[in-house]
């Protein structure tokens, strides 16, 4: 498990799964209206036989500019699990910073607890798209924030994958004719 902020590796093969939440702070059951000293923050499970935390990382430092001073709640962080993974965040900032040459504003910090976001925040993107949602729903999809495919469909939806990766994985993600018609149009727009 890796926790990394909002917008980041939705599609790096490997990734199983995605929650967003809030972590980092010590108030007891955030919310969204209420997150006390918390961040908001993205949960990545993945599969360490199709890719690395140092692979994780990499992608992290190119989905934002990690030189901006955010508050408490949109701060960029680095989340580590253990002292392996606190050590090649660690070094990873340090290439960052040489890499730049300014400042990073990005924090390393230990893992707390982990508190799901409200359901509305969960796979956004996706559920903006009220037809595809509804369709995966009648297919037996409840659980979105558990949700593998949902997981991938939202990251393609938020432009994250091309058209020729999502054409090669729809099978495997069970998708119906018209699901792929909708998630076609969620990419283009």
């Amino acid at each position: 498990m890796i926790l990394v902020p909002r917008g980041a590796v939705r599609l790096r093969p490997g990734v199983v799964r995605t929650r967003v939440g809030y972590t980092g702070g010590t108030t007891k059951d955030p919310t969204y209206r209420n997150l006390g000293d918390h961040t908001e923050t993205v949960q990545l499970d993945y599969d360490p036989t199709k890719t690395d935390y140092k692979t994780l990382l990499d992608m992290f430092w190119g989905f934002h500019d990690p030189t901006a001073c955010h508050k408490r709640q949109y701060m960029s962080a680095i989340f580590y699990h253990d002292k392996e993974q606190k050590a090649a965040a660690e070094e990873s900032l340090k290439q960052q910073q040489k890499k730049i040459g300014k400042p990073v504003a990005t924090k390393i910090m230990a893992a707390g607890t982990f508190y799901d976001a409200e359901d509305y925040h969960q796979k956004y993107l996706l559920r903006r798209n009220a037809a595809l949602c509804e369709s995966l729903k009648k297919a037996g999809l409840k659980n979105f924030k558990e949700s593998h495919v949902a997981a991938r469909l939202n990251g393609y939806c938020c432009g994250g994958g091309s058209l020729a990766n999502f054409e090669a994985e729809r099978e495997k993600l069970g998708l119906t004719d018209v699901q792929a018609v909708l998630v076609r149009q969620c990419m283009r727009s």
